[in-house]
């Protein structure tokens, strides 16, 4: 696994959401922007509309943590960013991470060595 490069900056953010497309399913929406780089970067956002800070906290470390297992399944040279809708609050982790990699499938970052339904790790929750 590699490790998860962030998208912190400002002007990063808004260049992925003005120059980039999108793909969206109920859980979450997805901006990809292709760039020139050696490695994929991910940005999070999680709106108030989700909870208080600790449930906003713990949506964003699960998101990162399917961003970090799934790394190596995707392709470099992008960055992206993941909003997480009202709809994830309340779902399982093996949920969300189908959502993330049919997402990924959609907008093309998969490597060819995993199938849009395939999901990483054990099958415990």
């Amino acid at each position: 696994m590699r490790s998860l490069k962030g998208l912190v900056k400002k002007k990063d953010f808004s260049d992925v959401y003005t120059k980039g497309g999108s793909v969206v399913d109920r859980f979450m929406v997805l901006y990809c922007l292709a760039k020139n780089q050696p490695y994929t970067r991910f940005g999070f956002s999680v709106s108030k509309k989700l909870g208080q800070a600790v449930t906003r906290n713990r949506y964003k470390r699960i998101l990162r943590e399917i961003c970090r297992t799934n790394s190596d399944r995707i392709n470099e040279g992008y960055d992206c960013i993941i909003i997480a809708r009202p709809r994830i609050v309340g779902e399982a982790y093996r949920t969300i991470e189908k959502s993330f990699i049919r997402l990924a499938g959609k907008a093309k970052i998969l490597g060819k060595e995993m199938d849009a339904g395939e999901v990483t790790g054990n099958s415990t929750n």
